[in-house]
């Protein structure tokens, strides 16, 4: 293990990562320029790059080449900007700041960043389609990253958040939601790793165990922040959630028991890579991240 910080880490790899992703949402004559240029703005801003850095490492660890696991990262970094963009709507989260700069609809107008999301989210199945290395490889990232997406994932976990804005504060219904969202595109970037590699059964288990405890605990840790932090620090706005009612568990159960949770979530994502060794450490660091960072 060398003497760098994770998130140093992460940007030495976001580094090698955003030309890749720079490429392919390259202009194009056939491509509407405005549309281009707002899929650019959401997808290129700058950012830790987590779920796409899962992908490869998780692959790496189970014996997948760099190349190998590259498209699934490109497909699920554009599955997340899509997500965030379609999150910061006024139909939906209606934010104004995202990642310290003005949201995808108040620099192109709604309309445009509903069709900037959607975008993103066909780029991200074209690549699964067009650039596996075969094509069972190609039909296992399409069904996982359709499950992670959809009714089952974070649309359908949207769709919960949304309505749980005028139910009373349930710590169960907040635990549904934080599974569908964050939690579940996290472990699929496991799990499309793992899809890569060929892994056995059981170590596609551990790495889907793995990536669904880091995805509860990286919300959780997100909810924390929101209540704690200023906008400053976070490039987003802070207080939305008790704002706007949404289901927290800090709204549910208070700041400490949240924090107790989360150091839960991270002893079992540690745990689920036990039958790893030392050949994990990378993935335990990240998760010891998701729950230490102030931002």
């Amino acid at each position: 293990m060398d003497d760098k910080t994770v998130g140093d880490r992460l940007a030495a790899w976001a580094r090698e990562f955003d030309p890749h992703l720079e490429a392919l949402l390259s202009e194009s004559p056939q491509v509407s320029e405005r549309l281009s240029e707002a899929m650019r703005y959401s997808a290129l801003l700058p950012g830790k790059r987590v779920r796409p850095y899962l992908v490869t490492e998780v692959g790496s660890l189970l014996g997948a080449a760099p190349a190998d696991t590259r498209p699934a990262a490109l497909a699920i970094e554009c599955v997340h900007a899509f997500s965030l963009i379609h999150d910061d709507l006024p139909a939906m989260d209606d934010d104004d700041l995202r990642r310290g700069k003005p949201t995808n609809h108040k620099v192109f107008g709604e309309g445009m960043a509903v069709l900037a999301g959607d975008g993103l989210l066909a780029l991200a199945f074209e690549v699964l389609a067009t650039q596996a290395r075969s094509p069972q490889v190609a039909a296992g990232w399409v069904a996982e990253l359709a499950e992670a997406t959809g009714r089952q994932g974070i649309i359908g976990g949207q769709a919960a958040d949304l309505q749980g804005e005028t139910q009373p504060l349930d710590a169960e219904l907040v635990g549904r939601i934080h599974r569908s969202k964050t939690a579940r595109l996290i472990q699929s970037a496991c799990r499309l790793g793992a899809i890569a590699a060929g892994a056995s059964a059981e170590d596609y288990r551990a790495v889907s165990d793995y990536g669904l405890q880091v995805g509860l605990a990286f919300q959780m840790a997100d909810d924390l922040l929101d209540a704690t932090s200023n906008s400053e620090a976070l490039g987003k706005q802070t207080a939305k959630d008790t704002d706007s009612g949404k289901q927290t568990y800090v709204r549910a159960l208070g700041v400490e028991r949240a924090r107790d949770l989360v150091r839960d979530k991270l002893d079992l994502a540690l745990e689920a890579l036990a039958r790893f060794g030392a050949r994990a450490d990378n993935l335990r660091d990240l998760a010891r991240f998701v729950v230490e960072r102030d931002h």
